[in-house]
C-alpha cells in the first residue's frame, strides 16, 4: 500500500495542532489539544512538559482517527515547535521545573548585563538571535544565579520539543532551526558558539546532539505508538521551528515574499540564502535548511491583546454572541469595521507584555493616545486592531533595509480568519494580502517539510505547487495617507515613552 499521507504536528503556546495531509496538500485529519499557560509571578509564563507531551500523543490519535488513513500509509510525521523555551532535565531526562516559554521576562537584569556588555552585539551577530529574556541563554543565566541547586543537579538543557522527541524515540536530539533560536548556535559553523556556553557556563555535552532539520528517526516507543495510530518504525523527521514553517506553509519563500502570522503573538518573516543578521540588532535570523534562512521579528502584541480587550472591555458583545451562537470576535471586528480607518484619531501602542522585535524592549507597556469623548467601544476595538498591525508593520520595515521591498504578504494564524483584518493589513502595509487555504501554516510547513526530507518533495519551492490561494486583498491607496500619518504619530509616542517605560518598570521592580 502506498505511503501517501504525511503528518504536521505543530507544539504551538496554547495548544498542539496534528494535522493529516495527502501528498496534494489536502487536509484529511486534524486533532487539537489545548494547555494551561502558567503565570506563578508576573513577568514570568511557565507550561507543565507533561501536559505539552499528553497533549501530543493525545492530537495525534485524534488526527489519525478522524483522518481514517492506515498507519502503513503514513509516509512521515513531522515537527514543529514554539522556540525559545528552556527545561532543565535530570540523568533520566525528568524535568526539574516547569518549560520556561518565550513569553517570559524573568531574565531582565541578565539580559541587561548582555546588553552593556560589548561581546553582546557581537553575539547576536553571531547567533543571529536578539538579546532579550525571551532568549534561553540569559535565561540560563538567570536559572545558576537564583536556583544554583537545580542547574548543578541538571543534566542537559532542552526545549519542550526535544522534551517529546526524548519521550518518543528515547534521544536527546535538537535541530538547527530550535538550536539557533537558543543564542547558543554559531550560525556560519553550525555548532554550539563556545563564548555563548562559557557565558551559559554550560558544557556542550548538556546540550542536544545538533541535527538538520531533516533528519529522520525511527523507533517511536511501543506503547505510545499504540497510542498515537503509528507504526513504531514510521518516519519522524525532527523538524524546525513554527516561525520558518509558517513561511514554509504559506509558499512565502520567494524574494519580496514575507509571511505573516498572527495569533497569540506575531511574526513577519522573509527567507534569504544564507544567514543574514542586523547591524542594529532588530532582526532574528532562524535556520530552516542550509541553504533557507529565515530572517525577520516577533511581536509580543498579537491576539492575546484582542483577547485582553475582549475579557475586559467587550462583554456586550460576548454576552449576545452567547445569544446568537457566534464567536464574540466576530461581532467585535464587526462593530470595529463601522469606525473609519484611523479609529477618528485614536491610537493604541499594544505593548501589554512588552515587546520584542524591532524595539527588544521588555519595559514597553500598552498605551492608548488621543482619547476624546466621541470614542466609544468601537473605536477602541478598532485602535487595537490597528496597534497590533502598526507594531506589525514596524518589523515590516526592518526587514525591508535586508531584504528589499516588500510586494506580497502571505497571512496565516488566528487573525486570517478575519476578512476585515486582513484588508486593514493590505491598506497599513500597502501590499497585497494573500490567504493560503489552510489557516494553520507552521502545521502545513512540518508536513511539507517532512514531504522533502523522505524526497515526495525535490525541491522546497516545490510547496508553492501544493498551496491553493483562497482570497486576495489589494491595498485601498485612498486610505494610504490616513495610516501613513497615523503610523507616523505611533513611532514618535513610542520614541518619547521610552525612558518612562523604563521609570516605571524599574519603581514596579522595587515594589
Amino acid at each position: 500500500m502506498s505511503h501517501n499521507y504525511f503528518i504536521g504536528v505543530d507544539i504551538g503556546t496554547t495548544s498542539t495542532k496534528a494535522i493529516v495531509f495527502a501528498a496534494t496538500g489536502e487536509v484529511k485529519g486534524s486533532g487539537n489539544q489545548g494547555y494551561s499557560l502558567l503565570v506563578p509571578q508576573p513577568g514570568w509564563a511557565e507550561q507543565d512538559p507533561q501536559a505539552i507531551f499528553t497533549a501530543v500523543v493525545t492530537a495525534m490519535r485524534d488526527a489519525v482517527d478522524q483522518s481514517g488513513v492506515l498507519k502503513s500509509q503514513i509516509a512521515a510525521v513531522s515537527f514543529s515547535g514554539a522556540m525559545h523555551s528552556l527545561i532543565a532535565v535530570d540523568a533520566e531526562g525528568e524535568p526539574l521545573h516547569h518549560a520556561i516559554i518565550w513569553a517570559d521576562n524573568r531574565s531582565v537584569a541578565q539580559t541587561s548585563r548582555l546588553k552593556q556588555d560589548n561581546s553582546g552585539h557581537s553575539l547576536y551577530l553571531r547567533t543571529g538571535t536578539p538579546i532579550h529574556p525571551m532568549s534561553p541563554l540569559p535565561k540560563l543565566m538567570w536559572l545558576q544565579e537564583e536556583h544554583p541547586e537545580i542547574f548543578q543537579r541538571a543534566a542537559r538543557f532542552i526545549s519542550i520539543k526535544e522534551y517529546v522527541l526524548y519521550r518518543l524515540l528515547n534521544r536527546f536530539v535538537v535541530d538547527h532551526s530550535i538550536a539557533s533560536a537558543t543564542g547558543l548556535l554559531n550560525l556560519s559553523q553550525l555548532q554550539w558558539d563556545e563564548t555563548a556556553l562559557t557565558l551559559a557556563n554550560i558544557r556542550s555535552d548538556q546540550l542536544s546532539d545538533l541535527v538538520p532539520t531533516t533528519q529522520i528517526l525511527r523507533g517511536i516507543k511501543p506503547e505510545y505508538a499504540k497510542a498515537m495510530g503509528l507504526a513504531t518504525d514510521t518516519p519522524i523527521v525532527v523538524g524546525a521551528t513554527d516561525g520558518v514553517l509558517a513561511n514554509l506553509g504559506v509558499g512565502a519563500i520567494a524574494p519580496h515574499q514575507i509571511a505573516i502570522t498572527i495569533g497569540t503573538s506575531a511574526a513577519v518573516r522573509a527567507v534569504v540564502p544564507q544567514p543574514m543578521t542586523d547591524q542594529q540588532g532588530r532582526t532574528f535570523c532562524y535556520a530552516l535548511t542550509e541553504n533557507h534562512w529565515v530572517i525577520g521579528g516577533p511581536s509580543n502584541s498579537g491576539g492575546i491583546v484582542l483577547r485582553w480587550l475582549r475579557d475586559n472591555f467587550c462583554q456586550p458583545e460576548v454576552e449576545q454572541a452567547k445569544q446568537q451562537g457566534i464567536d464574540p470576535y466576530d461581532l467585535m471586528v464587526q462593530a470595529a469595521s463601522e469606525v473609519a480607518a484611523g479609529s477618528e484619531g485614536l491610537l493604541c501602542l499594544p505593548f501589554l507584555l512588552g515587546e520584542r522585535a524591532p524595539y527588544w524592549n521588555p519595559d514597553a507597556r500598552g498605551i492608548f493616545f488621543g482619547v476624546g469623548l466621541h470614542h466609544r467601544r468601537p473605536h477602541f476595538i478598532r485602535a487595537v486592531m490597528e496597534g497590533i498591525l502598526f507594531a506589525v508593520h514596524s518589523i515590516n520595515l526592518a526587514l525591508q533595509d535586508l531584504s528589499g521591498t516588500t510586494q506580497e504578504i502571505r497571512a496565516s494564524g488566528g487573525f486570517a480568519r478575519s476578512a476585515p483584518w486582513r484588508q486593514m493589513m493590505a491598506d497599513i502595509f500597502n501590499a497585497e494580502v494573500l490567504v493560503p487555504e489552510v489557516y494553520e501554516g507552521s502545521a502545513f510547513g512540518a508536513a511539507a517539510l517532512g514531504m522533502y526530507a523522505v524526497q515526495a518533495l525535490s525541491r522546497l519551492e516545490d510547496v508553492e505547487q501544493l498551496i491553493q490561494i483562497r482570497e486576495r486583498h489589494l491595498p485601498n491607496l485612498d486610505l494610504l495617507h490616513t495610516y501613513q500619518h497615523s503610523f507616523s504619530v505611533y513611532e514618535r509616542i513610542y520614541a518619547n515613552a521610552v525612558g518612562e517605560f523604563k521609570t516605571l518598570a524599574e519603581f514596579q521592580r522595587k515594589e
